[in-house]
């Protein structure tokens, strides 16, 4: 398992050392200093292998997460177990600097000790952590606080404690999606695909179980071949006490009544089972905010806009380029946050720009035309035009990478919708109707390119 764990700053100096294993000495860390921070080349890959030590490591701004084994353990356990210690970090105190953990590096070190026991991963549930781990350090654990714990540990839920209150009990849910999308220059898509993440926060008395259905039919490949059946709807409990216009109007750019998921991951609290046998979405939500579910979908995408490009070349020392915009959503929703930036020659030297809706700027720095619009309808189109003037070079010509888009658009483009979201607490006796439900769609760009 994992031998020894560091953490360094930017310099290569090390601020948080904790050795688990007796094969890992303090050659280690000078080993990782000497190969990776300072090392000329930087290393493309994640996994680094020095003198029959593996290196697993990650870097968070200017800091870097190492994890330290000599032998042939599981790589993938161990970056989740990095990425879990950042999660963890952040919650406590916040971002990850060299400052932050300078200052919390007592409980750096008793986070250490109680997620890994002799290398050995443990719970590192953030809500079980905080139970007896507090920011100022460890405090004196009562019995029933002892009890809380190892209810927890021993598989029980841990991720959400009794006795929570609310004077109003709130249930928040976004739809967050993100468009990859390639295009030729003649309009074909080369590639694309969603990823689709369900964000929920959670602000509910007592231990409620939630279900939740998603579009009538949903096809997941790698989990189950049979249909998701939601025959029993209520379209109202969706949007109950919501008055945000995307909660209505977010999926009505596609008529689909389901959507074909390529694969999916759900948090801990979801109940498999039924999920497995009755194709719905059951679980006892942890108290605040979580991701209840990720998806990745590659078929039947609503793109929201689409780059018309046009670029001429004149001589050697001209070049038109004209690039048309489209919106390909309902006139009823607003497209927001768009920018388009249009790569140029490292040899411009002038740029005369006309566009007919916001503004445009020619930026040297990133050889590149960036087109910024604060919003745009539904099922319109702008225009922009350039004249740009290029210096004699004799070099190779020019080979046109791709215009790549950046938006925020409020509905779902994989089709993604929410049928319904109800609450049952039983001990309390609130019901589904005292719960105040908010559901959001947005739809971002990913990496979203059109060929020149």
């Amino acid at each position: 398992m994992i031998g020894g764990v560091f953490i360094y700053n930017h310099k290569g100096e090390v601020l948080i050392s904790r050795v688990y294993r007796d094969d890992i000495g303090r050659n280690a860390v000078d080993a990782f200093r000497v190969n990776v921070i300072h090392a000329r080349q930087q290393s493309r890959f994640p996994v680094v292998n020095i003198a029959r030590t593996s290196f697993f490591y990650t870097k968070r701004s200017n800091i870097w997460l190492c994890a330290v084994a000599k032998q042939n353990i599981n790589a993938a356990m161990v970056f989740e177990f990095l990425n879990k210690m950042i999660d963890i970090m952040q919650s406590y105190f916040g971002k990850i600097s060299e400052e932050n953990i300078k200052n919390n590096f007592v409980l750096i070190y008793e986070l250490l000790d109680e997620i890994l026991d002799f290398g050995y991963p443990q719970n590192s549930d953030t809500g079980v952590l905080k139970s007896f781990i507090t920011q100022q350090g460890v405090r004196p654990i009562t019995r029933e606080e002892q009890t809380n714990v190892t209810s927890a540990v021993t598989g029980q839920i841990g991720w959400r404690r009794e006795g929570i209150k609310y004077r109003r009990n709130e249930l928040f849910l976004d739809v967050i999606e993100s468009v990859n999308l390639l295009m030729s220059q003649q309009g074909q898509v080369l590639s694309t695909h969603v990823a689709g993440r369900v964000v929920m926060k959670s602000y509910l008395s007592g231990m409620p179980e939630c279900k939740f259905g998603i579009n009538d039919k949903i096809t997941v490949d790698n989990r189950t071949k049979n249909p998701l059946d939601s025959t029993n709807i209520n379209n109202n409990s969706t949007t109950n006490g919501s008055t945000n216009p995307s909660t209505t109007t977010g999926t009505t750019t596609t008529t689909k009544t389901a959507i074909a998921i390529d694969d999916c991951q759900f948090h801990q609290c979801v109940k498999l089972s039924k999920f497995e046998s009755e194709h719905s979405i059951s679980f006892i939500p942890p108290d605040g905010e979580f991701e209840l579910m990720r998806y990745r979908t590659t078929k039947d995408i609503s793109l929201p806009f689409r780059v018309i490009p046009l670029v001429r070349e004149i001589g050697r020392t001209k070049m038109e380029v004209k690039v048309v915009v489209k919106s390909n959503f309902k006139p009823t929703l607003i497209g927001q946050k768009i920018e388009i930036r249009i790569p140029t020659p490292s040899n411009t030297c002038d740029v005369q720009l006309l566009c007919m809706k916001g503004k445009a700027k020619y930026k040297s720095s990133d050889n590149a035309i960036v087109w910024k619009m604060k919003r745009m309808g539904g099922m319109k189109e702008s225009q922009l035009s350039a004249e740009i003037e290029l210096l004699p070079n004799d070099k190779k010509k020019w080979n046109r990478p791709p215009i790549s888009m950046n938006f925020e658009v409020p509905f779902a483009p994989s089709g993604f919708k929410v049928r319904y979201l109800k609450v049952f607490e039983h001990k309390l006796n609130y019901s589904d109707s005292d719960t105040v439900k908010w559901v959001r769609y947005i739809g971002k760009s990913g990496l979203y390119e059109t060929r020149s």
